[in-house]
């Protein structure tokens, strides 16, 4: 049984920016409220969030609540998110198996498999454990072993199914008859491993290349784990990137849905490889210093009932929401019951299980603006704080969300959270302890819809340095956000890639470094100019999708019905970006060198972006970083000489250029001349001088200052 991917536009998923201050002053609280109240820290940093504090302060306390209820028994909530531990197959210190599995509904639960030839036997029949609704089985040495495949029968009142198990950590599918199963995997050896710990985003910028292993490769297929290890990584590494943030890990029934039709939460997909292989994988990134984020969903599951969780139990409400609220509206999938505590139990495992078995060092949570609101942000402008607090928003997915990043980070401080959410609700990412959910960044998603926007509807000449630079610094102050030009979501058919937007066609026929055509000219410079100006400002992190830092040429179409099930546009040509003669190598270089840069600015995501000068007429802008001064002329047609821009006095000279030769450009600039700044009386009381510099066309630089 298949189910349909989702929408290629990713509905509820559109960018918005974070709500914008009203030009009034925000009302001050009852005065039931005393004023020796210790406000959380989130509404102290935030005076415009104090009307909308009785809905702050609930959620947070909400949260603490829930928390004590769920470690009640346990002590601790990494001590409760353990029924990974207790529930699905493990094998015993002595050799026997033990089988557990919640299944309130059930009245009987049978183990069949290769080992009972697919037939229910009397020693698989587990056994119901009072009123808990969960179901038990132990089995001797012999009766279950390493490799062999199994499923539940499940029986309830008026039916039976097969089903595979909600916990079970390894699902295969028949090659020839396309069904999945549950595998027993029990190696006799455990995983060696070697490293612990990737990058720790601590003094320098998170830079993120999302990636997927099953189009990871250039042939024509699904690659593996040992593929991307072997030939993946190594580049990941060479292009100075200290994070990846790896795709539709956990299983799912249809290959294109990009991993985000979920069926078995606890598995990692076995169509790249196995368990040991995607552990290797991530010892390998972790020995070269990279982090290793996986791509989780919570949001929502998988509609399929024979391969996921749809009617475990024979009931559609097991793990999801009764009614209405059962199915999602937009992306044919379900929606968990994030009140229950069976739910969040698992969901919390889930968590930590990722965590403790593959040491993944953190998560990017999909799908996030579809927990928050009662009807998943569809259609909804979110114009205004008020929007965040009107009681649309979903208080058990609010409360889950704080606990999944309060257990994340109580495992590993050091761990990674980022949240895919575009409708700018407040506190997403601020601490548990200052009244938020707990994400480290959000995702900036208002940035690849503006890149877009301003791509598809404006002409050259009407590019404004105010209105990029009010974009991508329009962020909340006390949240860490992820820029980014294009990821996986720009790059599907139905969309276009920048570069596919810049030069379109003429990719197939002027990429020859001896051809002159002008409109590649024209992508390739703008290319390297978005992506750097949107690098420059980060107040968190950066990412990129495979591929895309070089400019690949094709869209991702996986296979379907529609183009004959094939692999041709499933994959990565990497073989473009190695050929010499091609321009593609201009770009990739040019990334690996502004990507490098960052990365060796001490704290560089940290330092206030100060600007130094914008001008629409002659779309220049310059803005400071720290020592390093950025300088973008968005001009198609101008270049100015001796353009001055008033900048802290000394001595400047350039560290990198997007007008070098080696990156495609002219070499207008000479990037051996010093430049001193002038001192002007008009402008001495400020500190400031005017730093005078040749600007071509389409062009930015670097400058860093000497003190």
């Amino acid at each position: 049984m298949t189910t349909k991917p989702k929408a290629t536009a990713r509905t509820a998923k559109k960018a918005a920016t974070p709500a914008k201050k009203t030009a009034t002053a925000p009302k001050t609280r009852k005065a039931k409220t005393k004023a020796s109240k210790k406000l959380l820290p989130i509404l102290r940093n935030d005076p415009w969030l104090e009307p909308y504090a009785d809905a702050i302060e609930g959620r947070h306390a909400e949260a603490l609540r829930k928390e004590k209820e769920l470690t009640a028994g346990a002590g601790s909530l990494a001590d409760f998110a353990n029924a990974h531990r207790y529930f699905g197959l493990h094998r015993e210190a002595d050799g026997s198996w033990i089988f557990r599995e919640w299944a309130p509904n059930a009245t009987d639960l049978v183990l069949i498999g290769d080992f009972s030839g697919w037939k229910e036997q009397l020693k698989y029949r587990a056994t119901r454990l009072g009123d808990s609704g969960v179901w038990e089985l132990h089995l001797a040495p012999g009766d279950i072993r390493h490799g062999q495949l199994y499923k539940m029968m499940v029986h309830w009142p008026g039916g039976m199914g097969e089903r595979i198990p909600a916990y079970a950590t390894r699902v295969v599918q028949d090659e020839k008859t396309a069904i999945f199963s549950a595998q027993v995997w029990q190696p006799e050896e455990a995983f060696p491993w070697r490293h612990s710990d990737g990058f720790v985003p601590d003094t320098k910028p998170l830079l993120i290349y999302e990636c997927h292993i099953g189009m990871a490769q250039e042939r024509e297929g699904v690659g593996t784990y040992d593929e991307f290890r072997t030939n993946v990584l190594p580049r990941i590494v060479a292009d100075g990137y200290n994070a990846i943030q790896i795709m539709a890990i956990q299983e799912h029934p249809y290959y294109g849905s990009f991993g985000y039709h979920v069926s078995n939460f606890f598995a990692a997909s076995s169509r790249f490889g196995t368990p040991e292989q995607l552990k290797a994988l991530i010892d390998e990134a972790h020995a070269q210093g990279v982090a290793v984020i996986m791509d989780i969903v919570h949001s929502h599951a998988v509609k399929n009932e024979a391969e996921g969780l749809g009617r475990l139990d024979g009931t559609g409400t097991q793990y999801f929401y009764p009614g209405d609220r059962r199915e999602h509206p937009a992306w044919d999938s379900l929606c968990f019951d994030y009140g229950k505590n069976e739910v969040l139990h698992f969901l919390l495992s889930n968590c930590k299980f990722w965590m403790e078995e593959y040491r993944f060092d953190g998560f990017r949570f999909d799908g996030v603006t579809s927990m928050l609101y009662y009807n998943h942000g569809l259609g909804q402008a979110f114009g205004g704080y008020g929007d965040y607090y009107n009681g649309a928003q979903d208080t058990n997915a609010i409360t889950y969300l704080t606990l999944a990043n309060k257990l994340i980070h109580d495992i590993n401080r050091h761990a990674i959270t980022i949240a895919e959410e575009m409708s700018g609700m407040p506190g997403l990412a601020v601490p548990v302890a200052d009244g938020g959910m707990g994400f480290d960044y959000r995702m900036a998603m208002g940035i690849p819809d503006y890149w877009i926007k301003t791509l598809k509807e404006k002409k050259d000449e009407d590019w404004h340095p105010t209105s990029i630079f009010w974009e991508l610094t329009n962020r909340r102050a006390d949240e860490k956000t992820i820029s980014y030009v294009e990821s996986h979501d720009q790059a599907l058919v139905g969309d276009k890639t920048v570069i596919f937007r810049l030069i379109d066609e003429k990719m197939y026929w002027h990429m020859m470094k001896d051809d002159d055509d002008m409109t590649v000219a024209r992508g390739i410079a703008l290319h390297k100019m978005i992506r750097l100006v949107t690098l420059a400002t980060i107040n968190g992190g950066y990412l990129n999708f495979m591929g895309n830092e070089f400019g690949h040429p094709e869209w991702i179409d996986f296979p379907r019905e529609g183009n004959g099930w094939s692999y041709k546009y499933a994959r990565r040509q990497w073989d473009l970006v190695d050929r010499d003669e091609l321009k593609y190598v201009y770009l990739n270089d040019f990334d690996n060198a502004m990507i490098h840069l960052v990365s060796r600015i001490h704290n560089f995501q940290a330092q206030p972006v100060r600007k130094l000068w914008e001008k629409d007429d002659d779309q220049v802008l310059a803005f400071m970083r720290g020592d390093f001064v950025f300088v973008f002329n968005f001009n198609p047609f101008k270049s100015f000489d001796g353009y001055g821009i008033l900048a802290p006095a000394g001595s400047y000279h350039t560290v990198l250029s997007t007008d070098a030769p080696a990156f495609g450009g002219y070499g207008n600039i000479d990037e051996k001349i010093e430049h001193l700044t002038q001192a002007d009386p008009l402008y001495a009381p400020h500190g400031v001088e005017w730093l005078r510099l040749y600007l071509p066309a389409r062009s930015a630089m670097v400058l860093r200052r000497k003190r």
